[in-house]
């Protein structure tokens, strides 16, 4: 299932604090990866994941020849995850070495993707920190990817920060961190969270302006009858 622009937009002006307030809603409890972070802030990122799994490393099999072989999955990740998609990538949350670093961010980059995840780290930080493509991952890893990591799965389903991630979810990352929406509810929660961030506005508003929550949050008749009036007031 295909995201709308209509929803793709909404999602590119909500807060992951609000997705996970209306996935809760819906009984979900595990789809904000937890322990990372956004590398260079900025807009929203919103795409549909394309995954990445790593096992542990074995020394017969990860030497530095093995990037020779475009059949290498991590490389041929790069080369085929979809414009408009997030990269996500299963690293055991082992940040001891680099799950990708800024040579293939930047290819990701250039080919249109909208973002890159990880639970594990990134090399080239100063240079990623420079860069307008979405990365998040949890702590900088100098040393190469082959140290630990061997790439086996492209697009099957994984778990990035003991996050299950299935090809083809509505990943979302704001400055903040990563929520994932499962594909077939993604619509009716871009639908949600835009309706609750603005009713959030209003009700920031109303606390700066020294209301108390009692009554504002959540709203009293009072406060959703002028919560109606100052959305026609601001078009929202």
């Amino acid at each position: 299932m295909s995201l709308s622009d209509s929803a793709r937009d909404k999602l590119m002006n909500v807060s992951t604090a609000t997705l996970t307030t209306v996935l809760f809603k819906r009984g979900f409890r595990n789809l904000y990866i937890q322990g990372i972070h956004r590398i260079n802030p900025g807009p929203n990122m919103v795409g549909p994941a394309y995954t990445l799994r790593y096992i542990p490393a074995r020394e017969d099999l990860d030497h530095i020849g093995v990037f020779e072989d475009r059949s290498h999955p991590q490389r041929k990740g790069v080369e085929e995850c979809p414009p408009g998609a997030v990269f996500v990538i299963d690293s055991r949350r082992n940040y001891s070495a680099a799950s990708a670093g800024g040579i293939l961010l930047t290819r990701l980059g250039v080919r249109g993707c909208s973002g890159i995840v990880t639970d594990g780290g990134f090399r080239d930080t100063p240079e990623i920190e420079k860069s307008a493509m979405p990365a998040y991952h949890a702590h900088p890893a100098a040393p190469t990817n082959l140290i630990r990591h061997h790439a086996v799965d492209l697009n099957l389903p994984i778990a990035c920060g003991e996050v299950p991630v299935f090809p083809g979810d509505i990943v979302v990352g704001d400055n903040e961190g990563v929520c994932i929406i499962p594909a077939h509810i993604a619509e009716d929660v871009a639908n949600e969270a835009f309706e609750q961030t603005a009713f959030e506005d209003f009700v920031q508003e109303e606390i700066e302006s020294g209301k108390p929550l009692f009554g504002t949050y959540p709203p009293a008749p009072e406060a959703k009858e002028k919560f109606a009036k100052w959305r026609k007031q601001r078009g929202r």
